[in-house]
């Protein structure tokens, strides 16, 4: 079954999670879509907002929309902004943070598989 679904019309949900500031996510495309091996979130960031410093046991990209942001890969911030691309391997530590004086929210989309390499569902996918 094909699916077009539009960035602007998704609802986005906030993440309410431990070490999560500002930050709301769709699932654009999931498992419950029966997408068998990946899936597509998108995530908003507020100002001043971030994402929990974590990692797990599969690979991530990401495709930035708007905005600006840091991201914490390989033990060191890096600056990203609209249209970059990041990867993040498997058992990276990450964490996307926005500055407080930033203009307007981090957008990104995220590309994980729904199924983890251990074995059991990815959250959020």
């Amino acid at each position: 079954m094909a699916l077009i679904r539009n960035i602007q019309d998704s609802q986005m949900n906030p993440i309410n999670m431990d070490g999560v500031q500002g930050a709301s996510m769709a699932v654009m495309i999931g498992r419950e879509d029966t997408a068998p091996h990946f899936a597509m979130r998108s995530l908003s960031v507020e100002p001043g907002g971030h994402t929990p410093k974590h990692q797990h046991d599969y690979e991530h990209e990401v495709f930035v929309v708007s905005g600006s942001a840091s991201v914490l890969l390989e033990g060191k911030q890096h600056k990203i902004n609209a249209g970059d691309c990041v990867y993040v391997p498997a058992n990276e530590l990450h964490q996307f943070t926005v500055s407080q004086d930033a203009g307007e929210p981090f957008r990104f989309l995220c590309i994980v598989p729904v199924e983890q390499n251990c074995g059991g569902q990815v959250p959020g996918s």
